[in-house]
C-alpha cells in the first residue's frame, strides 16, 4: 500500500534562518567588539548557546527538509536539496563550535572547516543565484566571507577575528530580515524577496 503525502508549501526555512542570525550576534559581537571580554564563563556561555540555538535549530531544520524531500516527498522544489545540506552541515558545525568553545579547545584546527565550509558556501550561492533566488544567494555570500575569514584567523592572523565578526553580523542583520520575510510570507501572504 502506498501512501501519498500532499505537498507541503511550509518548508522550515525560518527555523533555520533565526538560528544562524541568533548564534551570529551573539558570536559576531564578542568577535568584532570584544564584548563580552572572553573568559572561562564567557566561553561556556557561548558554547552552550552555539550548541542549543543556531546548532539545534539548523539541524532541526536540515533534516525536517531531508525528510520531506526524500521520505514524504512533501517538498518538491529542487533548490531545497541545497537548503536540507546546508542546514544540516552548518547545525554540526555549530555543535562542534559551541563544544569546542565550552570546553576550550584548540581553534587551529578550524583552518580545514574553513576551507571546507567555504566550498559549501560556494555551492550554496551557485545553486540559488543559478535559480534567481539571490536573497538566499547573499546568505551564502555571507557565510563565505565568514569562512574565509575564519581560515585565515586560523592560520594565525589575529585581525581576522573582528573580520569575521563583522561579516557574522551583517549576515545576521540578513538572516533576520529573511526570517521576517519568511513568516510574513507564509503566514500573512506577503510577497517579500525571500
Amino acid at each position: 500500500m502506498d501512501v501519498m503525502f500532499e505537498p507541503s508549501v511550509y518548508p522550515p526555512l525560518a527555523l533555520g534562518f533565526f538560528g544562524l542570525a541568533t548564534g551570529y550576534l551573539i558570536w559576531g559581537s564578542q568577535e568584532l567588539f570584544g564584548w563580552p571580554k572572553r573568559d572561562e564563563k564567557v566561553d561556556r556561555a557561548m558554547g552552550v548557546w552555539g550548541i542549543w540555538l543556531p546548532g539545534l535549530c539548523q539541524l532541526l531544520a536540515g533534516v525536517i527538509l531531508f525528510v520531506g524531500l526524500t521520505w514524504f516527498e512533501v517538498f518538491k522544489e529542487p533548490p531545497l536539496y541545497m537548503a536540507a545540506l546546508a542546514f544540516t552541515a552548518y547545525g554540526i558545525h555549530w555543535f562542534a563550535l559551541g563544544w569546542d568553545r565550552y570546553r576550550g579547545n584548540d581553534a587551529r584546527v578550524n583552518a580545514g572547516v574553513g576551507v571546507a565550509y567555504m566550498v559549501l558556501s560556494a555551492l550554496g550561492a551557485t545553486v540559488f543565484f543559478a535559480v534567481d533566488d539571490w536573497p538566499v544567494g547573499l546568505v551564502f555570500v555571507g557565510l563565505f566571507a565568514v569562512y574565509l575569514s575564519k581560515f585565515v584567523m586560523s592560520v594565525g592572523v589575529p585581525v581576522a577575528e573582528r573580520v569575521m565578526g563583522l561579516f557574522r553580523l551583517l549576515t545576521a542583520a540578513w538572516l533576520l530580515y529573511l526570517t521576517f520575510a519568511v513568516v510574513v510570507d507564509f503566514t500573512l501572504s506577503y510577497d517579500w524577496p525571500t
